[in-house]
């Protein structure tokens, strides 16, 4: 069986990825592998040769930085509704452990345990953050996402075309 996760991008390029949610001008929004902060998405570029951000042509920098903050708006107003406990977003970009470009977008809640509020998620230990892997019981957090994403990307569209069409910019 072909194992989608050994390269994510080339498995979204082809269709291939199952946590695709939706794509945008600088790559492929995804769910998170994990869920224990419900809402938890990736931002994953669609140049595979990407290393960092600095191996895009600026342009597309300031493309995916954009998507990235689409995909926070969008993790955000999803989160809002679902949780009256949703605190806040964490946006981040490592490349530590994967060896690709993407931008990691955490939901951030009330009802996280005080000590872990302040800090990184990567403060959690391991087997927490592991703990609620992406399954069927967030199908309908999947749709809720994938429509906000796509309703935002075609607002941030008919912005960036017409301009003149919006007073106030």
């Amino acid at each position: 069986m072909d194992d989608w996760r050994k390269d994510r991008i080339r498995s979204a390029l082809e269709g291939r990825n199952p946590t695709v949610l939706a794509r945008l001008a600088s790559g492929f929004v995804v769910m998170g592998d994990t869920q224990f902060l419900p809402g938890y998405c990736v931002l994953l570029t669609d140049d595979p040769s990407a290393d960092r951000l600095a191996d895009l042509p600026r342009g597309r920098r300031l493309q995916f930085l954009a998507d990235l903050d689409l995909v926070g708006e969008a993790v955000q107003t999803v989160c809002e509704r679902r949780d009256p406990q949703f605190r806040r977003v964490n946006y981040m970009v490592l490349g530590n452990l994967d060896p690709v470009l993407h931008g990691h977008v955490h939901p951030r809640y009330e009802w996280e345990p005080p000590e872990l509020q302040h800090g990184p998620v990567t403060h959690y230990p391991m087997a927490e953050r592991m703990a609620v892997p992406l399954g069927p019981e967030h199908d309908t957090l999947r749709a809720d996402l994938a429509a906000e994403i796509v309703r935002l990307s075609t607002e941030y569209d008919e912005l960036a075309r017409a301009p003149e069409d919006f007073p106030g910019l």
